[in-house]
């Protein structure tokens, strides 16, 4: 089977440019012979890398200005936001992995969640998981996710589960996935370099698993003219904020393909997701190689909602 890593960036914080160009590229990518696109962490329309570079006090009226404009450019899955990209794998029989920033229309209709959609070849919706804990000054922007997606789902090229950037640190999560017979390991991230990249290849060993891991490769002058506090938030014009890092190991933590640093396009390999529970004869981390009269992990994957209303 061939995936495709996308390592291309948004329109930054503008969602319709960002969903056409991701139309695009899935088409370039399936044309191309990929069965799995993986788009980075909140790739729709882009990662509010603001906040790690706005002082809370003195750029508290940039970060309302740069949250208005992510919040109106969000996606609103329960309202059909993510139709046109269920229309595309459907269209080139393909599935979807996809960070976004969803907007809950069923609540406040305010608050944004940092989420990750898994749109199979049929076009359906088989997950969507939600970032269990934002890190730092993320929080200023997304609230905390519950753990109703986090789930390994069948798809038509193999076992999928997705954890956010630095959920991929968080022990238990990650053994909440390998108790669900996980194949493909999914990390649409913002974060890069050598320790990240270790992470990845720790945890296809550890878990016996492909991980694909991707962020957004992003220069300054991606960044639109018009978004609020561009000079002060990104004052040189010649910066990489991110350079990208796309990866591909395999279940025995060994590279396949990447990492694509300072360079823009798709990342490409071939798997075979079967490998992954043959990885796992000498260990298996919820297997035969546990010990649950020791250790024992209890999930609540129920669905967190702050208000009931009953008529």
């Amino acid at each position: 089977m061939k995936l495709c890593v996308i390592q291309e960036p948004p329109v930054w914080l503008d969602l319709e440019a960002s969903m056409a160009r991701a139309l695009d590229l899935i088409g370039q990518a399936a044309n191309q012979g990929a069965k799995l696109v993986v788009f980075p962490e909140a790739w729709f329309p882009g990662y509010p890398v603001f906040v790690w570079r706005l002082a809370p006090g003195p750029g508290m009226a940039d970060t309302r200005a740069l949250f208005r404009r992510l919040q109106s450019n969000a996606v609103d899955r329960l309202g059909g936001g993510l139709a046109p990209l269920q229309a595309a794998a459907a269209e080139y029989g393909v599935v979807l992995v996809v960070g976004y920033q969803e907007l809950d229309s069923s609540q406040s209709g305010s608050t944004l969640f940092n989420a990750c959609a898994v749109i199979d070849a049929d076009g359906r919706i088989a997950n969507n998981h939600r970032k269990l804990m934002p890190t730092s000054p993320e929080r200023m922007v997304w609230g905390f996710g519950d753990a109703s997606g986090l789930r390994v789902v069948q798809t038509a090229v193999g076992r999928i589960g997705t954890l956010l950037c630095w959920e991929n640190y968080m022990p238990l999560a990650r053994c909440a996935l390998y108790a669900q017979d996980l194949e493909i390991l999914c990390a649409p991230t913002w974060d890069k370099g050598d320790v990240w990249l270790a992470t990845m290849q720790h945890i296809s060993r550890e878990g016996g698993c492909w991980v694909i891991g991707c962020s957004t490769p992003m220069e300054a002058t991606d960044i639109p003219a018009d978004v609020p506090a561009r000079a002060t938030i990104f004052p040189d014009e010649n910066e990489w904020i991110d350079p990208g890092d796309a990866v591909v190991y395999r279940p025995s933590g060994e590279l396949l393909a990447g990492p694509m640093r300072r360079n823009k396009g798709m990342l490409f390999a071939d798997i075979d997701p079967a490998d992954a529970r043959a990885s796992r004869r000498m260990f298996d981390a919820t297997g035969h190689y546990a010990r649950p009269d020791i250790f024992t992990l209890e999930v609540n994957r129920a669905v967190m909602s702050p208000v009931v209303l009953r008529d």
